[in-house]
């Protein structure tokens, strides 16, 4: 199975930049998207469609704004949309399929843009670690790829020093996707790849893509009952329909 996570920083903006022939040539199984910024009467959908896809849409209440959606070759057996925790669903951060031998879910969490969000963020972070203890008991096979704005270690971010105090890079931040690794979960793109200077977002400013200035905030992360499963994992820095670029994860599946 393959899955691909990205943060299109808006559906229709990245259809205008050929996301959907991107979509036909790279054919992965499951796509995780965040930050769709529309409802799914705003969107062509018929290019998924004819692309082979089922795709289910959990938009936030204001509009314009975050949302998620996946993407599907194969028809899930249910789909979850949200986690049923107002103060978490009403901005459209997680959706869920669910299929024989394994769960996939997009989440976009929230970023920490000022002393509000930030707090808001901390708050999500705990209930989204209480929510997945209680999800991987019912469902242990779970794939939650997405959008975390947290870079985990130095070697995720391009500039660790100066951004020690920065939001996404916070000592907080940082312990708390390290325990969420440890209740369970396997980066699966550290998992198979050591190697620093891979990122996933990039700032607009001071030709920071061009130069490679970025941070690696987007994971796939896999629950431990998959981690013998994890065939492939890598970044598609090519990709340029966003502000951050799309990173895979195939699992040999039966």
């Amino acid at each position: 199975m393959k899955i691909i996570s990205y943060n299109v920083n808006g559906i229709r903006a990245a259809l205008r930049k050929g996301f959907d022939t991107w979509l036909q040539a790279t054919n992965p199984d499951v796509v995780l998207i965040q930050e769709t910024k529309a409802t799914v009467d705003q969107v062509d959908v018929a290019v998924f469609e004819a692309l082979g896809y089922h795709h289910y849409w959990f938009s936030a209440q204001k509009k314009g704004y975050s949302g998620v959606a996946i993407l599907t070759k194969q028809k899930p057996n249910h789909v979850e949309y949200g986690t049923g925790i107002e103060s978490m669903d009403f901005e459209g951060r997680n959706i869920r399929v669910d299929f024989d031998n394994v769960s996939v879910m997009s989440l976009y969490l929230p970023s920490g843009t000022n002393s509000a969000r930030l707090d808001h963020k901390l708050e999500y972070m705990d209930l989204f670690q209480s929510y997945i203890s209680d999800l991987t008991k019912e469902y242990p096979n779970l794939v939650i790829g997405g959008d975390y704005n947290i870079c985990h270690e130095a070697i995720d971010i391009h500039d660790p020093i100066r951004n020690k105090n920065t939001s996404g890079f916070l000592p907080v931040e940082r312990e708390w996707i390290g325990n969420f690794m440890k209740s369970g979960f396997v980066d699966s793109f550290r998992h198979l790849n050591k190697e620093p200077d891979n990122y996933t977002w990039w700032s607009y400013r001071a030709n920071a893509r061009a130069n490679n200035k970025g941070w690696r905030i987007d994971y796939n992360m896999v629950s431990v009952p998959l981690k013998d499963k994890i065939a492939r994992a890598v970044i598609l820095k090519d990709a340029m329909h966003s502000d951050h670029c799309p990173h895979m994860v195939e699992l040999s599946l039966p």
